[in-house]
């Protein structure tokens, strides 16, 4: 399914939320490593209204980013969360005053990480393994990933780039 293929992507996943995120659009939504929203935009575990449970995710997700009390309060009572309570709550990273502001502020992001090292993907894998890792396998996980980045064409770049004290040129490499 989908969902899973964005779990493992090797790349940062940005989201912006204009309007209703609803059902399995709040889902999608969810995914983003950064989740950009407008001022006007809302979210909505909408499944109970209609009688469904939450899909796409949303019951493994929504906990964990929220909390279990919060995910299971908007599950159950199928009510609106509009995004500046969601910001409050941490489910959104960053909110805009409207729509225009929204996407160009979401995709200074997005280019801001495309332009970044390859070690972004790495960090995304860390931070996902975290949900099922034991504390001691993290840290050798983080180690691996360590070894790895330092290999790279990025790490050096990036070292070098402080020594001259300029801004890098990450190749993703």
């Amino acid at each position: 399914p989908l969902f899973f293929a964005l779990r493992v992507l090797d790349m940062p996943v940005v989201t912006a939320v204009n309007g209703a995120a609803a059902g399995v659009g709040m889902s999608f939504a969810m995914f983003g490593d950064i989740v950009c929203a407008s001022k006007s935009a809302f979210f909505l575990q909408a499944f109970a209204r209609i009688g469904l449970v939450p899909d796409g995710g949303a019951t493994f997700m929504l906990p964990r980013l929220i909390g279990w009390g919060r995910a299971v309060e908007l599950s159950l009572l199928a009510e609106r969360l509009p995004a500046e309570k969601a910001l409050q709550w941490g489910l959104v990273n960053r909110l805009f005053e409207d729509n225009a502001s929204l996407m160009e502020g979401a995709m200074a992001i997005a280019k801001r990480l495309a332009d970044g090292p390859a070690s972004l993907a790495l960090i995304r894998k860390a931070y996902w393994a975290t949900w099922h890792n034991a504390y001691e396998q993290q840290i050798d996980l983080e180690a691996r990933y360590q070894a790895q980045a330092g290999r790279s064409r990025d790490y050096a770049e990036g070292v070098k780039a402080f020594l001259e004290k300029r801004d890098p040129r990450f190749a993703g490499k």
